[in-house]
């Protein structure tokens, strides 16, 4: 039910003052200049209490971007530390440009010409990408968790196009003179790392950070607690790179639980630039980085019969979309599960 009631200033000037009542929800009230415009706020806003819009918009006007970012970080990224330092930087470039303005101001318009600018500053199309991610899921927390808005903006916000995913992987005479390299190296780690790299595919952080007590190898395992997408994951451990695990055990330094622990402090990672990079001289391989280690491992799966599907959880990817640049390397695969088919459905 609504009232509307006309009040008359000093000098005779008409306002509209209305009142919407529904039953279970708060009153609702406002005031107009035009007895036209009261008359349309009143059925909006019943309209979008029965369809339970009305609080939701509510809500976006009571916040501000830059509550929701400081609110996603406070509740969701002191969760996940990692994650926290990564993408600190990106939302602070958010919060600085955009920080002021109410929820239900930020527009998919808005957010637009906010993306283009990232890129106007020179950020490459997958950094800027990597801006509007972090800033959407806070988005989405908002929107399923806190009900501040009823729709994310960043819905409609198209992302940059994005450069296909390097494929860098050794060759079968490169992997060999870069094995051979390492053995030689100074660094009494650098092949151990190596081999796991490619054995495994495990990224250089999670590689560098693993301890002992991550490692089960009675099961041929190791345990990930920190990885780029902030979920748990078990690395199968086999052949060579198991038993390279097995003989780092019996030279672990008692000081420390890491894997790789450095020379000056204990409680981190070895530094392995300048030991790669000599072995990388010394094999004659140019055009490749550490990560490149785990591309070759990805190829070597695909090359070898695994489906994307594999590829994917060795690697630890929730979707296929980061594995499908290794397709063209299981060709073969796939003609092979085709000729096959068809062999045994028309002989």
């Amino acid at each position: 039910m609504a009232t509307i009631e006309k009040r008359e200033t000093e000098n005779g000037k008409a306002t509209y003052r209305v009142k919407v009542r529904m039953k279970g929800h708060p009153v609702q009230t406002a005031t107009f200049n035009r007895l036209s415009d009261a008359r349309k706020w009143v059925q909006d806003t019943e309209s979008a209490i029965r369809e339970g819009r009305h609080f939701k918009t509510a809500e976006a006007k009571r916040h501000t971007l830059g509550e929701m970012i400081d609110r996603y970080q406070t509740e969701m990224l002191a969760r996940h530390p990692k994650a926290a330092e990564d993408r600190k930087g990106h939302l602070a470039w958010w919060k600085g440009q955009l920080g002021a303005f109410t929820l239900a101001d930020i527009t998919p318009a808005l957010l637009a010409e906010y993306r283009d600018k990232l890129m106007d500053e020179g950020r490459a199309n997958a950094t800027a990408a990597k801006y509007l991610a972090v800033l959407s899921h806070a988005f989405t927390l908002a929107v399923n968790e806190w009900n501040w808005l009823e729709i994310s903006p960043m819905n409609k916000v198209k992302k940059p196009a994005l450069p296909r995913g390097r494929v860098r992987y050794l060759s079968d005479a490169e992997r060999e003179s870069l094995l051979a390299a390492c053995k030689e190296s100074s660094s009494p780690y650098l092949y151990t790392a190596v081999v796991l790299a490619l054995a495994t595919g495990m990224r250089q952080g999670e590689l560098m950070g693993l301890s002992w007590d991550d490692i089960d190898l009675p099961r041929g395992r190791a345990i990930l607690h920190e990885t780029k997408n902030g979920e748990r994951r078990a690395v199968h451990l086999a052949g060579h790179a198991l038993e390279q695990i097995k003989e780092l055990g019996k030279v672990r330094r008692l000081d420390t639980k890491l894997l790789f622990p450095g020379h000056r402090h204990k409680g981190k990672p070895l530094d392995l630039r300048a030991p790669w990079e000599q072995a990388l001289k010394a094999a004659g391989i140019e055009d490749f980085h550490f990560h490149d280690l785990r591309h070759s491992c990805a190829s070597y799966l695909a090359m070898n019969g695994a489906s994307l599907s594999e590829i994917a959880e060795v690697l630890g990817h929730k979707t296929l979309a980061m594995v499908k640049r290794y397709s063209h390397l299981s060709d073969a695969h796939v003609s092979g599960v085709v000729e096959r088919m068809n062999n045994k459905i028309f002989g």
